[in-house]
């Protein structure tokens, strides 16, 4: 399937890209399985199915744990011990059960090839963001990476993108975002950035096209 135009967007124009993470470059879905599973089982609740990862996801990991332990009839009461052991089980298990996804190290080459700058903003903490990025090799791509707990807020707060726009030097208008759900399209929009989404994120499980980006493309490197 061609890359689909909902609005004109010229990208001959633009030299610089704020990438998200999840959903967009790497398909992260198996680790978040893996230490929420763990997770749950360390407190004596039932595991969540993989569909239902695949549509929390994207909002930080204080949101996908509470909506979790929530759905796996686990008391609000726990959710402090569950976060200690979540994050030992996801540094455990970080990139292990990950895939970068196709035309992402083709995409991120051709960009650089151009002498495009690029960031990576994600709602995942920093530290998690870095040796993941680190270890699909990817790390190197990037002149800077942000966290959700880089900045006061996280998207689809605008601040995350108008201070990565800081630290790159350039306006919003002339920096492209590049995510995969409304939550990034939301961000785009109120930072003043033009966004393009790719249509095999996780977006929710909604079509992504109901977020109304700049255009939705198949893979990364379709923006080459």
């Amino acid at each position: 399937m061609a890359p689909m135009t909902t609005t004109p967007l010229e990208l001959d124009t633009l030299s610089v890209a704020i990438i998200d993470l999840d959903g967009t470059m790497i398909d992260t879905v198996g680790d978040f399985e893996q230490a929420l599973s763990r997770t749950l089982a360390d407190l004596g609740l039932r595991p969540v199915d993989r569909a239902f990862i695949a549509r929390t996801v994207g909002r930080g990991s204080m949101h996908l744990l509470t909506q979790t332990l929530a759905h796996a009839g686990g008391a609000p009461d726990l959710l402090a011990t569950a976060w200690t052991h979540y994050q030992r089980h996801y540094a455990d298990v970080n990139g292990t059960h990950a895939e970068v996804y196709p035309g992402v190290r083709e995409g991120l080459a051709a960009m650089r090839g151009r002498g495009w700058k690029l960031a990576c903003v994600t709602n995942k903490p920093r530290a998690f963001a870095l040796a993941l990025l680190d270890s699909k090799g990817l790390l190197p791509s990037f002149e800077h990476v942000f966290g959700g707990d880089s900045f006061e807020r996280h998207k689809p707060d605008p601040l995350p993108l108008l201070k990565t726009c800081e630290a790159l030097g350039t306006p919003p208008a002339r920096t492209l975002m590049v995510g995969d759900s409304r939550n990034d399209c939301e961000a785009a929009r109120a930072a003043g950035c033009p966004v393009v989404l790719v249509g095999y994120g996780y977006n929710h499980g909604e079509p992504v096209a109901d977020a109304r980006p700049d255009r939705v493309i198949d893979r990364l490197d379709d923006l080459a």
